[in-house]
């Protein structure tokens, strides 16, 4: 797919042959080999247009990017991920702090932003695209507000799986931690808290920038104790509900 696309990354950035030629450091006739199929960059070459572009090599050889661009499809499809490599081209893991949440939001797709936020090691984790979002609230107990949660990334919407735990980065709301359900008739993910004190609600698919699923989490506290005060929190208020049924039934 490399010349595909080339082509509709340099028009969806508005960047010239010319322009790109240079900042590739090759003629732009060699270029408009590259776009036509004729012939094809060595992969350090292809490294080189991936980091220019803020795209995975992957995404650059393998996949048609235009029609993951949500403009393209509607939403249905999540936008092309800006990540940062090791110096092995392995993808890091980086952190997504609450106090860099609303950066996030604002610079997510800038290569530059996601290149300098902090990153995690994570032991043994499977190949792909992490990153790692710490949570806030008590929605999604007995997992604490601080916990980073880390999670894959989602491609497509089509590929959530009903049930699951993911974070969900929106344009209005910005960074959850829910259980999901898509209803994909209605184009809409159904969010759903742990915590049953929190109600369910929808997010249009419009309104959603990035989906992550879980994967783990790193837990700052016991969470045996965590779950334990949990529970004496819901026996307490089955008890208190209970008193006051029994208030009303001697009361009449």
């Amino acid at each position: 797919m490399i010349e595909t696309n080339l082509k509709f990354l340099r028009g969806k950035h508005s960047i010239s042959q010319a322009e790109l030629a240079e900042s590739l450091g090759i003629p732009r006739t060699t270029l408009s080999a590259y776009e036509r199929g004729f012939v094809e960059p060595n992969i350090e070459l292809m490294l080189k247009m991936a980091k220019y572009f803020g795209v995975t090599l992957d995404d650059l050889i393998a996949y048609n990017l235009e029609h993951q661009n949500p403009e393209h499809k509607g939403g249905d499809n999540l936008k092309v991920l800006a990540i940062s490599v090791d110096p092995w081209q392995n993808s890091n893991i980086e952190l997504v702090d609450t106090k860099a949440e609303a950066g996030y939001l604002d610079s997510m797709s800038d290569p530059e932003y996601i290149k300098d936020l902090p990153k995690i090691y994570f032991p043994k984790i499977p190949q792909g695209t992490y990153r790692g979002f710490e949570i806030r609230g008590d929605s999604m107990l007995p997992v604490e507000p601080g916990s980073i949660i880390i999670s894959s990334y989602v491609e497509k919407l089509a590929d959530i799986r009903d049930g699951r735990t993911y974070v969900v980065v929106s344009k209005s709301e910005g960074v959850v931690y829910k259980r999901v359900r898509n209803q994909a008739k209605e184009k809409n993910l159904l969010l759903i808290s742990d915590n049953e004190a929190y109600n369910p609600y929808t997010m249009h698919y419009s309104e959603i920038a990035e989906v992550w699923q879980y994967y783990a989490h790193l837990s700052f506290s016991d969470t045996k104790h965590t779950f334990n005060a949990m529970l004496e929190d819901k026996l307490s208020d089955i008890q208190r509900k209970v008193g006051e049924m029994h208030s009303k039934v001697v009361g009449n």
